[in-house]
């Protein structure tokens, strides 16, 4: 007879980030309530030839802070983003792993695009120099599940690892997969989150192709202005974010300071189209639905939602269609706010990002705002939390992030004080 495994709760001990706002948790959380923008000109790749000039960058990135700078050069730079951002990660939780802990330990990064720089760079040299010109590291570089397999080597974690490839939604669902393996024993200890870092003239030009990108460049702060009646698409960014997470029993037992818990997850597809949401809002209600059902709660509890908020026209209506559908009258009386208003898209890493930013609002008790919202959209008539941070208790988060494909990952983050 086999014996049951008691189910644990998956807690959050640590956090890092890399982003267009900062390197530092508090600087990241100061600059998101005061509405500061980490958006402006392109530098990463060369955009004039493109309608879209602007972008989220993390222009004070230097991999040789975080890593060896022989390492560093094998990596691509969102996987260099990853291992720095689990450093800090590693670093803020207090912790140091035994052998039998670096055994339980997982790994689970969402990404969406994996090397594209490299791939692009490599692409070129083949073509100007010829073919023995590409670099011996260029396949290790860009498959996207290196940003895992490289914080495993980094640290020495030979737990469970895995890279989730969900789009725009990747990072919240690898958040989510961490907390159902803690939950049901099969790791003590995961390093969770994601990163991407894919500014390229290969992703501009693939984006301007769909339309899908602000062309607003003039005023870069003010581009990304998600429900607002003049938005006109989201701004690519790039970062990292990252977060200790534990059981419940391994995080008391070595004195841990709980920052968060994870209280559900949900998961789903539009099966719908390539790259729209589904205008029905079935999937995204789906996937609110199921986190709240694996929380174990109602919308009536859900006291704020960090919302996928990209700034595209189509996105932000169905996502607030899908909320009032859900959540019905509560829906008015649920604050909601956007990060990409100030630190853009980050795509498969978005969830990592918006999700620390989730944690700091349940942390701090305070909402940063939806900046730019000046002119209200009739069909996004909900309380986004415009232009100015606002105290607000908090003891259940969602976090929602929906990619292409009709991917979409739900996660609610609940107050350790309340029991």
């Amino acid at each position: 007879m086999q014996n049951k495994v008691k189910k644990q709760k998956a807690v959050i001990t640590g956090m890092g980030i890399i982003s267009p706002l900062g390197e530092k948790l508090d600087e990241y959380w100061k600059n998101l309530t005061e509405g500061v923008s980490g958006i402006g000109p392109m530098t990463l790749c060369d955009p004039s030839e493109f309608p879209s000039k602007i972008a989220g960058e993390v222009n004070t990135f230097d991999p040789y802070v975080y890593i060896d700078k022989k390492e560093a050069k094998r990596m691509a730079r969102f996987s260099q983003m990853a291992v720095a951002s689990a450093q800090l990660a590693i670093e803020n939780a207090n912790i140091s792993f035994s052998k039998t802990e670096l055994n339980r330990t997982a790994v689970i990064i969402g990404n969406g695009n994996g090397g594209f720089p490299e791939i692009e760079q490599n692409a070129r040299a083949q073509v100007l120099k010829g073919e023995t010109k590409v670099s011996p590291y260029f396949i290790p570089m860009i498959l996207p599940n290196m940003a895992a397999a490289n914080i495993s080597r980094v640290f020495g974690f030979k737990g469970f690892s895995s890279t989730v490839v969900t789009a725009c939604a990747a990072s919240t669902q690898s958040i989510g997969d961490a907390a159902l393996l803690i939950n049901n024993g099969m790791c003590d200890i995961a390093l969770a989150g994601g990163c991407e870092s894919g500014i390229t003239k290969l992703g501009l030009g693939g984006f301007s192709a769909l339309r899908a990108l602000s062309t607003q460049n003039d005023n870069p702060a003010t581009a990304s202005k998600p429900f607002d009646l003049n938005r006109d698409g989201f701004v690519p960014a790039e970062g990292a974010g990252m977060l200790v997470i534990e059981s419940e029993e391994h995080a008391l037992k070595r004195g841990a300071n709980i920052i968060c818990e994870i209280a559900g997850m949900g998961v789903s597809s539009d099966a719908h189209h390539p790259v729209q949401p589904d205008p029905s809002g079935e999937g995204a209600i789906l996937s609110m639905q199921r986190a709240l059902d694996n929380a174990g709660i109602t919308t009536s509890e859900i006291d704020y939602i960090n919302a996928h908020g990209t700034s595209t026209p189509l996105n932000d209506v169905c996502e607030t269609n899908a909320i009032k559908k859900l959540f019905n009258k509560q829906a008015y009386n649920t604050p909601i706010s956007s990060t990409k208003s100030m630190i853009g898209h980050v795509l498969g890493g978005a969830g990592a990002l918006e999700g620390i930013a989730t944690i700091l609002s349940i942390v701090n008790q305070k909402i940063h705002p939806t900046i730019n919202l000046k002119t209200p959209d009739p069909e996004c008539d909900l309380d986004y939390v415009p232009n100015k941070s606002r105290n607000h208790k908090i003891n259940y988060a969602m976090s929602n992030n929906f990619g292409f494909g009709g991917q979409n990952a739900s996660i609610v983050f609940k107050n350790p004080l309340i029991k």
